[in-house]
């Protein structure tokens, strides 16, 4: 088995374990298995059931659409800086699900919130284009991000500030810190195919990736089309990441963190690191929520979002202290 075969079965095999503690740590036992498919189930196997069950297998497929498209990102604009939020996904899918909050569609029908979550995606993804044009380079599709995320950030916070009430600024504010507390098999259902598609896509970029570390000229003369290749990375980024935003809200600095620590056990390979990037997202947020889960208690609620930031923060500040050392 390659180097890169033990890495992934390791990451696999650690995401297993997390999977088991977050589900049966903190008062519900193996016992609870037993009943999971019975008609009559006890308490235990309800909980396991309803509530563990659909949180840990929601933060497995985040945590895989994050890590993943953040591999991604980073092979494809050749920076270990760049994340998913880059090209403005995140920000767009925020105000999409901020819109319905404000203006009270969330609570219409179960999936209005998550609906225009990914509406909100899609228009982004779609103004990054038009902002950028057809024959963009990656430093203007950066640029262009960076005028999407503005944009969305601008409006996200005009909602807020012209909130009706205490408790409907709240509502955006705490949707806006991310979490997975709320989850359902619903919104399983509905971010499952989302997810899946984006990690799909995404899957089918390592080749190209790993040419075009060499430069974009040698990328090209390798046979690969720069322009599928940007709309094949952004439509995948928008699936992965869209589909996670909009039903659980931001949960930042995995795309960042993730790839950027398993990136030299793949040898620098853009290509080698999509698999183990996806693998590693889910592990870390699997475990960011089960340390949110066993410290949150009554009256002190922590949000998923708000630690992987306190994660993220710090690592993305050492990360560019030391591109600085490195740089001529």
């Amino acid at each position: 088995m390659s180097g890169r075969g033990f890495l992934v079965a390791g990451l696999a095999a650690g995401l297993v374990v997390a999977v088991g503690l977050s589900l049966f740590c903190g008062g519900t036992g193996l016992a609870a298995i037993d009943g999971l498919f019975s008609a009559m189930p006890s308490l235990d196997t309800l909980i396991l059931r309803e509530l563990r069950l659909p949180r840990v297998m929601l933060g497995v497929l985040i945590g895989a659409g994050l890590g993943g498209a953040g591999a991604v990102m980073q092979g494809f604009f050749r920076n270990p800086l760049a994340d998913p939020g880059v090209v403005g996904v995140s920000a767009s899918a925020g105000l999409g699900a901020v819109t319905a909050l404000y203006f009270g569609l969330a609570s219409l029908f179960a999936l209005a919130l998550p609906l225009a979550g990914v509406f909100g995606a899609t228009a982004g993804v779609t103004l990054l284009f038009l902002i950028a044009g057809r024959g963009a380079s990656a430093t203007t599709l950066i640029l262009s991000g960076v005028a999407v995320n503005a944009m969305a950030g601008a409006l996200t916070a005009l909602l807020m500030n012209l909130a009706p009430n205490p408790w409907a600024l709240a509502e955006i504010a705490y949707w806006l810190m991310g979490s997975l507390k709320d989850a359902s098999w619903t919104e399983i259902a509905f971010a499952a195919p989302l997810i899946l598609a984006g990690l799909a896509i995404l899957s089918t970029t390592g080749r190209s990736l790993d040419a075009l570390s060499l430069g974009e000229e040698t990328a090209v003369s390798l046979g690969v089309d720069l322009k599928r290749q940007r709309l094949t990375v952004v439509a995948g980024t928008a699936l992965a990441v869209g589909g996670g935003v909009a039903v659980a809200g931001a949960i930042g600095f995995v795309g960042l963190v993730v790839p950027h620590l398993l990136r030299p056990l793949v040898a620098h390979r853009p290509g080698a690191l999509i698999l183990p990037s996806m693998l590693g997202g889910a592990l870390l947020v699997t475990l960011a929520d089960l340390f949110v889960r066993l410290v949150s208690g009554p009256g002190m609620p922590l949000y998923l979002g708000v630690v992987t930031a306190l994660i993220g923060a710090p690592f993305f500040l050492w990360l560019v202290r030391t591109s600085q050392r490195v740089a001529p």
